[in-house]
């Protein structure tokens, strides 16, 4: 195989590993559209498992209520809304301030919505006790952040049952995407209680806006434990009852994770739980969650449990805080090792820069300089291949019929010549993860959201509006095409000069921040293969005249 062959082959490589997820997702059956109601049948408690269980099994949940009966209302603070339903004391609806709608920049980003049914639900397990679909009386209090005041507590209290009365509390906090909830339980009846409490994410299959077959990225339920760490899990294993995961442990959190923004619960550290996902029967909705216990209540005594909710963007160094493995939900893959130094290092340019356009630009100069050998190397096997281009295609002319003694006069060409006809390549080999650690960076960060360059690239998440970058990118590699040296064969060399087509139109629709990498990064290799060439074509020249 020659240095075209393998470049054609390292070009088709990368794109169908960026491509690999959305192929995926179009080779999966599509679920049949149906409508969900608010509560929808076999929505009920979980069951926890004997693992888990004191004592017996607790009986059935309290009864629903009609859905006409609940009420919602808004919670304000300076960085989100949060719409709570007096069924369940449910969060339906979170409103980031921070953040914008993908389809509407006029509007405000929702991440638990109506539309994909995306809601946070927490209920007790026990006879008797509210559920998630228990209708709730709400305490009258604030609604929204005074100034001086760094959280606000909302209180939900149900119609106790048995003598026990149940009061949800959520408690939302200054410059916090964390979200307290808890349970307060009183127990008036003559006999002790061990109930169990849940906390689980409600969301259906559909991936959100912005999701294309260029840009796809995971959605879904994941969770992580210090013993099998971080876990995605695919909604199509969860309804086919194939879902592997760690059901029960002490420790790590659980997730629904889309491009961007997360929403997980994270119990308190050394607390015994139980992880548990499901499809809801009759819709196309999947609920994920935890269950806790309660420490046993004696009669006239109280008791009470508390799981934090994080529901924002994927800010690493927030998720650090919240939960030890929450910063995985950013998920780089098997290049994690490779990516998550680049995104420290990016992060650290933008403190200095400003903007996290310029700081792609610098951190593109700063990788190409730190591969500088190896693309030096490249370079001048790329360029002493072009020098030897005639003299190849004379061979192909003399030896065109005779395929073994065009190979053999070829490798005799190369070594007398001192040329490695892979020199060119396996450099770039090198290079690859880089490169591919960076696109997921690129395309992961959800500090690019929003974030504008110069002109008109006011989104770095967003593709070029105008095309003008991917056009850009397309001419730089072309440029670079006509730098490199000539195939001998015809049709290898028509398809290297539609290589930047197919790429540029290919990256139409990727994100403005990722075609600017590859435009710096372009721009980088043509000004240093085009001094590298000059400079042997100069020294062939020079030769040649001292030999005639």
């Amino acid at each position: 195989m020659d240095t075209r062959r393998l470049i054609l082959v390292l070009i088709f490589t990368f794109s169908s590993f960026m491509l690999w997820e959305s192929w995926q997702k179009y080779n999966q059956p599509k679920p049949a559209p149906q409508e969900a109601a608010s509560a929808p049948a076999g929505s009920a408690a979980p069951v926890p498992s004997a693992a888990l269980q004191a004592k017996a099994a607790p009986g059935e949940a309290a009864v629903a209520a009609p859905v006409s009966e609940a009420r919602t209302f808004t919670v304000s603070t300076d960085l989100y809304k949060a719409t709570v339903s007096t069924q369940g004391g449910d969060l339906v609806s979170l409103e980031l301030l921070n953040y914008e709608e993908h389809d509407s920049k006029e509007k405000n980003f929702l991440l638990f919505d109506a539309k994909h049914q995306y809601q946070a639900q927490a209920g007790l397990i026990g006879e008797g006790l509210p559920t998630h679909r228990t209708l709730f009386t709400r305490v009258d209090g604030p609604s929204a952040l005074a100034d001086g005041v760094n959280e606000i507590k909302v209180r939900l209290e149900s119609t106790g049952q048995n003598g026990v009365k149940a009061t949800k509390v959520l408690t939302f906090k200054r410059g916090s995407y964390l979200i307290d909830v808890a349970w307060e339980i009183a127990n008036g009846s003559d006999k002790a209680i061990a109930p169990h409490a849940y906390f689980q994410l409600q969301r259906d299959d559909t991936k959100p806006a912005g999701e294309t077959a260029m840009v796809s990225t995971f959605t879904g339920p994941a969770i992580y434990t210090e013993a099998d760490k971080y876990q995605k899990i695919d909604f199509s294993s969860i309804a086919d009852n194939k879902a592997k995961f760690a059901k029960t442990a002490d420790n790590g959190w659980l997730a629904m994770v889309q491009h961007y923004f997360v929403s997980a619960w994270v119990p308190k550290e050394k607390a015994l739980r139980e992880y548990y996902m499901r499809k809801v029967e009759g819709s196309n909705l999947f609920q994920a969650g935890v269950i806790v216990p309660v420490a046993e209540i004696a009669p006239n005594a109280k008791g009470e449990v508390a799981v934090s909710l994080f529901a924002g963007p994927q800010m690493q160094s927030a998720l650090k805080e919240v939960a030890p493995g929450l910063d995985l939900v950013v998920d780089y893959g098997w290049l994690t090792v490779v990516a998550a130094p680049i995104f420290w290092a990016l992060e650290a340019i933008h403190k200095l820069v400003g903007n996290w356009g310029w700081a792609i630009v610098v951190l593109t100069i700063i990788i190409k300089a730190i591969f500088y050998p190896l693309s030096a190397a490249s370079y001048k096997s790329m360029a002493k291949m072009k020098v030897l281009t005639p003299r190849l295609m004379q061979l192909k002319e003399r030896f065109g019929d005779d395929k073994q003694r065009l190979n053999q006069e070829m490798m005799k060409l190369y070594q007398t010549e001192k040329v490695n006809p892979l020199g060119g390549c396996l450099p770039i080999l090198v290079q690859i993860p880089v490169f591919i650690a960076l696109y997921w960076v690129l395309l992961g960060a959800v500090e690019m959201r929003g974030a504008p360059w110069i002109l008109w690239i006011k989104d770095l998440a967003s593709p070029d509006p105008y095309y003008i970058l991917p056009v850009v990118m397309m001419i730089s590699m072309f440029i670079q095409t006509k730098l490199n040296p000539t195939p001998p064969d015809p049709i290898q060399a028509k398809v290297m000069m539609m290589m930047p087509l197919i790429f540029g139109v290919m990256f139409f629709w990727f994100p403005a921040g990722l075609v600017l990498y590859w435009v710096v990064n372009n721009t980088l290799s043509i000004a240093q293969q085009w001094q590298i060439t000059r400079m042997i074509d100069a020294g062939g020249k020079a030769a040649n005249d001292a030999k005639a």
